[in-house]
């Protein structure tokens, strides 16, 4: 008797105590401390934590130094206004390395590509290219994607490019006036027509409408290839042993 008095009690004690703890409880911020730690070299090393990861540092390095290519020049995204070597080989790659895959899928090439200014981060400079200058070029995680624009889109995406900035392009062709407006825009040397559509090969940011391509936004269709950028660069430096890209005829003022 005396056990199950005891359970009862602990019982109730049980409920009294899941029902206060519901209630809720204000709780008025009386004062609020804050404090500036600058990360600096003034910060001790901590062996420990070194010596933990150096073997996957040393494995990155490895990784990242390991030469893919070889450069004979310096090349930079602000060489000029409209065309420069290093956007036309970034475009160029991922027409090279990734229409094998679109085709695979599709059972047809994409025609052309698209890509921006801003996503090249850094100069590929003289010397060795490594995995690292990969990753230096394109540090994003973007993902080429293919979309099937209107003629109507297309004619878009003309207008913009002929903004004036040198975003890389393949396999498309630019004309503008001397007032650099646009007089004309191909794709694989032919003009475009109103009703057909054309497939043209980019990042997955600039499809979201990033850079305000917003014509890339709301495309026919559209098809993720899961191959990064990035990796479209390392696999291109693999495939040639110099990189040496050249200025052509992709924008012309007249």
């Amino acid at each position: 008797m005396v056990l199950k008095k005891i359970t009862y009690s602990l019982f109730f004690v049980c409920i009294f105590t899941l029902f206060t703890s519901c209630k809720e409880d204000t709780y008025n911020t009386s004062r609020v401390d804050a404090e500036l730690v600058p990360i600096d070299r003034s910060i001790k090393e901590d062996s420990s934590i070194t010596a933990f990861i150096a073997p996957y540092k040393a494995s990155v390095d490895k990784e990242m130094d390991s030469v893919l290519a070889y450069a004979p020049t310096s090349i930079s995204k602000n060489d000029t206004r409209y065309n420069t070597a290093l956007g036309n080989m970034m475009a160029d790659a991922v027409f090279e390395m990734a229409n094998p895959v679109f085709k695979a899928r599709a059972g047809y090439p994409f025609n052309a590509v698209i890509l921006n200014h801003g996503g090249i981060r850094a100069p590929l400079n003289k010397g060795n290219v490594t995995t690292g200058s990969a990753y230096e070029l394109m540090p994003f995680e973007n993902e080429v994607v293919v979309v099937e624009l209107s003629g109507f889109q297309m004619k878009e995406l003309f207008q913009y490019l002929a903004k004036g900035k040198a975003h890389p392009i393949s396999n498309l062709q630019v004309i503008l006036n001397e007032d650099g407006s646009l007089k004309k825009g191909t794709i694989q040397g032919h003009e475009i027509i109103d009703n057909e559509t054309y497939f043209v090969a980019t990042s997955d940011y600039l499809q979201k409408g990033g850079d305000n391509m917003t014509f890339l936004s709301k495309p026919v269709s559209l098809l993720t290839l899961d191959y990064k950028i990035r990796n479209v660069l390392i696999d291109y430096f693999k495939k040639y042993d110099t990189i040496a890209p050249v200025r052509d005829d992709r924008f012309i003022k007249e």
